[in-house]
């Protein structure tokens, strides 16, 4: 027979209203009967109905979370530390996937999310009007990518700063000529390619070489793009001794392109990608790192703080840190390579 809160109640002396404030965690019971409570639950086997907690909480008990392009590293990473916390909360996660121009703006316009979700986790960057949409929700959101933005968490690292971190590496090599495939921001708002790309122009002047455009190729953010990039540097009349990849998988994708030309790094190229992807120690490739896990992690912790604590708001802009790890794809430019 299924026992009822009902059950609960009258084993434990209380009122039933008094049962589910307990068992949720709300305030009003003291501690003592509380405790009552819970074994005199346990005692009967009694479990909470999921839909009617939520009813009575006025909660859905489910995260909302949009991303691009799932299937890729970066965003799996980070989408499967964050449900790890949500789950371990007691949340489940609705996934949109929102990674063609068409699907973003049909979301956008129709906001699927709205009274189904207790928050949003959004890896997206947004315009004005999207993030317009998203607060008209009133509920918490958090994102990645940009600068502080009201009504946001914002989680993230400094791309300028990363990639400067990366081509001055470089540079402290020896290195004068110094190639980057990195990608454009498309259609989707995103800035981490523009960040990136000026962090690389910015140690460049600091170090008085002159920008050479035709040393910078897109690479797509993709193993096969960086391949071709690197493909397209290599034929260059005069290709670079070090190329700065904005992230590992193009990094990848140009030491798949030295290979097939007969050549290594760092003996006659110079290779630094961005990310420290998980198989980027296998392959020894030097690269800035940046914690993914960690800021899907921490932007779920800090979603869940906001349920918990309504009146504290969000906690804006966390800037989470990169750093250097240095391999095998990196050495001073070898003393036959004209610099």
């Amino acid at each position: 027979m299924t026992v009822s809160i009902t059950d609960v109640a009258r084993a434990a002396g209380v009122s039933a209203s008094t049962v589910s404030r307990a068992l949720r965690g709300q305030p009003g019971v003291s501690e003592e009967v509380r405790a009552q409570i819970t074994a005199a639950a346990a005692s009967l086997g009694y479990t909470a109905s999921r839909s009617a907690s939520s009813l009575a909480s006025g909660r859905t008990l489910t995260i909302g979370v949009v991303a691009p392009f799932v299937g890729r590293w970066f965003f799996g990473t980070v989408l499967d530390a964050a449900e790890n916390v949500f789950g371990a909360a007691g949340y489940d996660v609705l996934l949109y996937n929102l990674g063609s121009p068409e699907t973003r703006k049909r979301f956008f316009t129709k906001m699927p999310v709205r009274k189904r979700v207790d928050a949003v986790l959004s890896l997206l960057v947004h315009d004005e009007d999207e993030a317009d949409a998203l607060r008209s929700l009133g509920v918490p959101l958090a994102t990645f990518w940009t600068a502080p933005r009201p009504g946001f968490t914002v989680v993230g690292i400094d791309d300028r700063a990363a990639a400067q971190s990366a081509v001055r590496h470089l540079v402290n090599l020896g290195h004068r000529r110094i190639g980057m495939i990195g990608g454009t921001s498309g259609p989707l708002h995103w800035t981490t390619p523009v960040e990136r790309r000026q962090g690389y122009l910015d140690v460049l002047a600091d170090a008085g070489i002159p920008h050479d455009p035709a040393l910078e190729t897109d690479g797509g953010y993709t193993v096969e793009g960086g391949e071709h990039a690197m493909t397209e540097l290599l034929a260059a009349p005069r290709p670079p001794t070090a190329v700065f990849a904005q992230s590992d998988e193009m990094a990848m994708g140009a030491l798949r392109a030295l290979r097939l030309h007969r050549l290594k790094a760092p003996d006659d190229m110079s290779v630094i990608g961005l990310d420290d992807h998980e198989l980027a120690e296998v392959i020894g490739l030097t690269t800035i790192a940046q914690p993914v896990a960690g800021q899907g992690a921490e932007a779920a912790r800090l979603l869940l703080r906001q349920l918990q604590e309504p009146d504290a708001g969000p906690p804006g802009h966390v800037q989470v840190p990169t750093r250097l790890i240095l391999r095998d794809t990196t050495a001073p430019p070898h003393p036959r390579r004209p610099q």
